[in-house]
């Protein structure tokens, strides 16, 4: 199998395919294979942060084909829109499965994600590939010191959680809870299902940060109930609102490379 890296600073695997992209002034992105394809098996990567990324995926999908390539894969680890996968109020769209239904019209023989939001996305894709987040909570936990335990944000982590604890061996798990308000998107309410949490190291584990309003939540509550020490480990590290806050309240920030690349001191990425 040979590999085609449409972002260069993520190659997962081995040497990408030469090519050439570029983006017209209408918008519209291009793509040029400048050599021969010598395996009519091919694997794209991608990590999309647009819906340019995607276009990109279908025209470089496109041009293989073109050149003869029978069997293509795709590896995605951050799925687009997972997240929008129930319609909460009335004129909502389920972006989810849009994409889904784009990524199934290109005819893949695999497609691979990663720590997908919730079970809805593999149940919209043909032929995918669920790789979890077990192998990186692993070592993501072994740097962590102290009385270590895993903290579920909301009731819909919580079947993800026991399953990581259940890999990584004899850990416990505290359940928490949050409200959020379907039309603002407010988050309120948040609970922490454990009376006294005194000496313990509170590890958050989720799939996903974007603003990072429900870690911050939950940090002040997990505070509230004596834990001695804060850390996250997210797949995902969107970040969108920065890191200052997060780092006030958490002294370990741990994510992948799945959605982009991170410099920063405050956080720590560990290479998918």
């Amino acid at each position: 199998m040979q590999y085609l890296h449409l972002d260069s600073d993520f190659t997962p695997f081995k040497t990408s395919i030469n090519f050439e992209h570029f983006v017209f002034n209408g918008g519209e992105p291009h793509i040029k294979i400048l050599e021969e394809v010598l395996s009519d098996h091919i694997c794209i990567t991608h990590r999309i942060q647009s819906f340019n990324d995607v276009g990109l995926i279908l025209i470089a999908t496109d041009a293989l084909q073109r050149m003869g390539v029978k069997k293509i894969e795709l590896f995605i680890p951050y799925f687009p829109a997972a997240r929008q996968d129930r319609i909460m109020t009335k004129g909502e769209a389920l972006s989810v499965k849009v994409y889904a239904d784009i990524i199934n019209a290109q005819g893949y023989d695999c497609v691979t994600i990663f720590d997908p939001h919730s079970e809805v996305t593999p149940a919209l894709l043909n032929n995918v590939k669920v790789i979890d987040n077990h192998e990186f909570v692993k070592q993501a936990i072994k740097q962590l010191d102290g009385n270590r335990v895993l903290i579920s944000p909301d009731g819909g982590a919580l079947k993800k959680i026991y399953k990581v604890a259940q890999s990584i061996g004899e850990i416990e798990v505290i359940e928490c809870s949050k409200q959020r308000d379907v039309k603002t998107g407010e988050l309120s309410g948040f609970k922490v299902y454990e009376d006294s949490l005194e000496g313990k190291h509170c590890v958050i584990v989720d799939d996903i940060c974007d603003g990072g309003g429900t870690f911050l939540g939950l940090a002040k509550e997990l505070k509230k109930k004596g834990a001695k020490e804060i850390s996250l480990i997210v797949s995902h590290g969107i970040f969108s609102r920065g890191y200052e806050a997060l780092s006030e309240h958490f002294g370990h920030i741990i994510t992948t490379n799945s959605f982009r690349d991170i410099e920063d001191q405050k956080i720590q990425q560990i290479k998918l």
